[in-house]
């Protein structure tokens, strides 16, 4: 390969990853302010609705939960001795806070090989795959925000073990995620995007 060649893709690729906003939204709290500021948002969540049958405010509220709708999220670091870093608490990353295992069957089940958890619309897709799972395996609702949140937080064999039964912390959480779901779906009628 000519250096020119290989100049011209270095450049290619250092300018694409200056069109991803790796900030978060401003007014988190407004779901169609959200979606005004990011139509591309707007896009992946229709046609993840259209596709699998997921609800956009669940998909909203799940992913203001796991990332703040920020697109390369990763769990906090784990210290030894508590200053040393030792890696992170899960491989959880990117929008969707996808498991490197979950991706992989993911990748595997949907054909999508070249998938990335920090493109929104392969994250979008990722969710309505993972509920649809719920709704078939554990018989969720899609619109059910608080049980999906759950089965996508503990997986589904945790799920159906009951362990989210076990931590306060987390159905205390998953009620904000239904709370915020709620909202979300008022503010998304309003703006007709629901």
């Amino acid at each position: 390969m000519s250096s020119y060649l290989k100049i011209f893709f270095l450049c290619f690729a250092v300018g694409s990853c200056s069109f991803i906003d790796f900030d978060a939204p401003q007014n988190m709290d407004n779901a169609c302010s959200i979606l005004q500021q990011r139509p591309s948002f707007d896009r992946a969540f229709q046609k993840t609705k259209r596709k699998w049958g997921a609800p956009i405010h669940v998909q909203m509220a799940i992913l203001h939960q796991e990332s703040k709708f920020i697109p390369n999220a990763k769990t906090p670091r784990k210290y030894l001795l508590g200053i040393i870093p030792w890696g992170r608490q899960s491989s959880a990353y990117g929008y969707a806070q996808a498991l490197d295992g979950t991706w992989a069957d993911y990748k595997k089940s949907s054909g999508r090989r070249f998938a990335s958890r920090s493109n929104i619309h392969d994250a979008t897709d990722f969710m309505g795959w993972y509920m649809r799972e719920s709704r078939r395996r554990l018989r969720i609702e899609m619109s059910d925000t608080k049980k999906q949140y759950l089965a996508y937080h503990e997986g589904h064999g945790g799920y159906e073990r009951g362990s989210h039964r076990k931590k306060m912390w987390l159905l205390n959480v998953s009620d904000k995620v239904a709370q915020r779901g709620n909202t979300y779906k008022k503010q998304l009628k309003r703006c007709g995007r629901a």
